[in-house]
């Protein structure tokens, strides 16, 4: 059996970007069915006006990437629902491995190891950091491509529009369900972009901090201007 998956794709300002993401889907290998939706936060929809394959289906909505993934799940026509990043690139077998995992049946939901492309030291710590966070906490975060069966996605809530952490929230309400989230060891490219503009150690201490206050009990809402 392979599954009919909807890849989502939230996107704002992504315009010099997208459609090398779109051209990276398209390559994978994969015999079932798969689409493809980018659904814009911006009302004048800069980024899917650049998009040159026609196979994509382009909404508009609302700013708030937890919105925009919702927008998108409702309109997908897949029995599995992956929300990517529109600077991340799936690993080459990802569809295939993914189809593969959802079969056991014991799985609702799970994501792929992180990768970070760029060639310095510092990001290999960091994915062996993430890797062990994701496996011992059982919640991966939203840059690890998370994927999720599309009836269940719906009937547990959807995300929830918060401007921060919507990831997290729905991965650890999974787990208060008892219901299971497989890891991939295969690894997702993402953009080092956001660490390189804002420094790797500052970058990388804000996020640990962020969610660790997030755990505690700290609102999104009031961790958001941190984040900015």
């Amino acid at each position: 059996m392979k599954y009919r998956i909807s890849i989502i794709i939230p996107v704002l300002h992504e315009e010099p970007i997208i459609n090398q993401t779109l051209d990276s889907i398209f390559d994978l290998p994969y015999d079932g069915e798969v689409e493809v939706i980018v659904v814009d936060g911006s009302p004048h929809g800069e980024t899917i006006s650049v998009i040159r394959k026609n196979e994509v289906r382009k909404i508009l909505s609302k700013k708030g990437r937890a919105r925009q993934m919702n927008q998108g799940a409702v309109r997908a026509c897949g029995d599995i629902l992956l929300f990517l990043h529109a600077d991340t690139e799936l690993p080459k077998n990802a569809l295939n491995i993914l189809s593969s995992v959802m079969r056991k049946g014991d799985f609702v939901a799970g994501a792929f190891d992180l990768g970070i492309k760029s060639d310095r030291p510092v990001f290999r710590l960091i994915e062996i950091a993430a890797s062990l966070r994701s496996r011992y906490t059982g919640v991966p975060y939203g840059d690890q491509a998370i994927f999720i069966r599309k009836e269940y996605f719906h009937s547990i809530g959807a995300f929830k529009e918060l401007p921060l952490m919507e990831d997290v929230e729905l991965m650890r309400r999974i787990k208060k369900n008892g219901d299971k989230i497989y890891i991939i060891s295969e690894k997702v490219k993402t953009s080092p972009r956001r660490w390189e503009k804002e420094g790797v150690i500052y970058c990388t201490l804000r996020n640990w901090v962020l969610i660790t206050l997030y755990s505690m009990g700290i609102p999104a809402e009031k961790l958001m201007k941190f984040y900015k």
